[in-house]
Order: structure tokens, then C-alpha cells, then sequence
């Protein structure tokens, strides 16, 4: 059956099920927010004042997006271009976990946030035009601005400043739209196989190259989006900014100095793993290039962009101990 609408044509189907079981949920987080006791007052009931609302937040959740995210395992999140996806989410489930002592610190007394329910609005919309509609960057998108809309309204701006990065961070696993990678990877390939292909011909290599494909010796290769597409840049950059949140550096000009930085360490990874997978085919056969090696190439790439990423934040460092030091002597 299908419905039209204000322009927005809806599909009635199993996929709109948890639309039809957010009504119910909501009343029962309203009743929950509402009791919430921020002042402190009644002690013995306080802990589990607080436990109820998050279990209400859980539970609404999993009735929205476990069938999303079953459906991004069954489907995109397959793929060798999109299977950076769940990593991401358990990364940023990790960075929750690791930040909530520090959240329920930090909000300890603190009355909610009435902004909370403008996102909450916003964020169920954009779920339900991206469930009915398919539009995954809606669907998954949305659930950043829930869980923001929701640690406003539990345990106010406090907790959202705890975990703003983990709620960042969940930007890297939203897929995005196909349109907008097709038109980014070409150029990012086409650069990609420029490099590589003059870095090996300046050091001997029988290498040519027509377009994105490699012609060395007697193979030719193609460079494929999982080689140097918008997906790999997207998940280095979200090493990069990992390992800035992990190491927490006190100089801003240092951490904003990395994080534009990731971007050509990121391109950099992907023409040493295209040499990578180039010089093994040459070496070892075309068997060689598309068997095993060719998954260790991969590692080769995340192997790389860490070991950059480092190197960066070493010279970063001496740097900024370079230019300490003609002022230390100085009264």
C-alpha cells in the first residue's frame, strides 16, 4: 500500500514499524523525564529516578535502530568501501562507556535542558523521512541528534559537553550519498594513480598509467574506490581525530595543526597502499596482488596513516619546543 503526501511519497510497510512503536515509547520516556529528581531531594529514590530514564533511552533506541542497523549489516556495511561502518559505532560506543563516570560527574545536580526537546523533534523527523523514504543518511544521521536531544533532557548540557566527541565520532559511520562520493573518489583516484605511478617510474619501475588504470610491467591494475575512494579518506580521518582525542594534546595549535594535517597523511596511506599492492603484483604475480596480500595491503594502509599520524604529532611537538626555547632565555 502506498500513500501520497505533501509531495513525499510513503511506504506503509514492515520497514515503518518502528515509527508506529515510537507513540507508545515516548509517553513512557515523558513519564520518566518527568520524575527525574535534579534537586536532590528524596534520596532513597534518587538512584533509581536517574536509572529509568536511561533505560527507557535504551529501550526506544533498539526499537528504532536495531532494524536499521540489521539492514546495514545485511546491506552496505558488507562492502569493502562501507565496512569501516561498524567499527566506527563500537568505537563510539567505546568512547560512551569510557566518558560516563566523567558525564555523571559533570552533571551531577544540574537541572535539564528544555533545547533538549527542539532536537528530540528534530532528530524523530529525520528518522521517520528517512525510514519511510530509504534515505540512510537521514535514518542513521538522526540518532546523533536523539541521543544529543536526550543527554540534554536526562542530565543537561553538562553530559552533552562530556560526550560531545563520541556523538561526533558517530559521524564516520553515516553512509553517504552516492552522488556526492561519485563525484569526490574519481578526482581523489585520479590523483591517487598519479602519485604512485611517478613515485615508482622515478625509482625504475616499468610503470604507466591511462586514466586510474596502472600498467606495470605485463599486469595492468585497476585503482578501485576501496583503494583510494572518499570511504578510506573518511575512515582515516576518523583515526586521525581518535588518536587527537586519546593522546589529548594542550596545544590548540597542535591539535587543529594534526587534524588538517590527516587529510594529505590520509592521501599519502592510499598511494602507498596502491605502490603496496602495484609492487607485490609485479613481484609475485597478479595471484598474489588479488589473494591474501592484497587484505594485508590493507593493513599496510592503517599501518601507515598511524605510523604518519605520529611522525606528524612528533615534529608538531618539536617544533613547538623549538620556538619555546629562544624566549626561555629571555627575562
Amino acid at each position: 500500500m502506498e500513500v501520497l503526501g505533501a509531495g513525499l511519497r510513503f511506504r506503509i510497510s514492515q520497514e515503518s514499524a518502528p515509527i508506529v512503536a515510537w507513540s507508545a515509547w515516548t509517553r513512557i520516556v515523558s513519564a520518566n523525564l518527568s520524575s527525574i529528581d535534579v534537586g536532590g531531594a528524596g534520596k532513597p529514590n534518587r538512584r533509581r529516578d536517574l536509572l529509568l530514564p536511561w533505560l527507557g533511552v535504551i529501550a526506544g533506541l533498539c526499537i528504532l535502530y536495531v532494524p536499521s542497523l540489521y539492514g546495514l549489516f545485511k546491506g552496505i556495511w558488507s562492502s569493502d568501501e562501507q565496512a569501516h561502518g561498524p567499527i566506527v559505532l563500537l568505537i563510539a560506543c567505546w568512547l560512551m562507556y569510557r566518558k560516563w563516570p566523567l558525564m555523571m560527574q559533570a552533571s551531577e545536580g544540574e537541572r535539564p535542558s528544555a533545547w533538549g526537546w527542539p532536537l528530540f523533534a528534530f532528530g524523530l523527523l529525520l528518522y521517520v523521512i528517512g525510514r519511510s523514504q530509504d534515505i540512510l543518511i537521514f535514518e542513521i544521521g538522526s540518532a546523533i541528534w536523539l541521543l544529543t536531544a536526550f543527554a540534554l533532557l536526562v542530565r543537561g548540557p553538562s553530559a552533552f559537553k562530556a560526550q560531545w566527541f563520541a556523538l561526533f565520532f558517530m559521524l564516520f559511520m553515516i553512509p553517504l550519498p552516492s552522488p556526492v562520493v561519485d563525484a569526490v573518489t574519481m578526482p581523489m583516484k585520479m590523483a591517487v594513480s598519479y602519485v604512485a605511478e611517478s613515485v615508482l617510474f622515478a625509482v625504475g619501475y616499468p610503470i604507466a598509467r591511462t586514466g586510474v588504470i596502472l600498467q606495470v610491467g605485463q599486469y595492468k591494475l585497476l585503482v578501485a574506490d576501496a583503494c583510494a575512494g572518499l570511504h578510506t579518506l573518511f575512515t582515516l580521518e576518523a583515526l586521525g581525530l581518535l588518536y587527537l582525542n586519546l593522546v589529548q594534546r594542550d596545544s590548540l595549535f597542535r591539535n587543529v595543526a594534526l587534524a588538517v594535517l590527516i587529510v594529505p597523511i590520509s592521501f599519502t596511506a592510499n598511494v602507498i597502499r596502491v605502490m603496496v599492492l602495484t609492487l607485490i603484483t609485479y613481484h609475485f604475480g597478479d595471484a598474489a596482488g588479488q589473494g591474501f596480500l592484497h587484505g594485508f595491503a590493507g593493513m599496510v594502509l592503517f599501518l601507515s596513516a598511524l605510523l604518519l599520524i605520529i611522525a606528524t604529532d612528533a615534529v608538531l611537538q618539536f617544533g613547538l619546543k623549538a620556538r619555546q626555547r629562544p624566549g626561555e632565555g629571555h627575562a
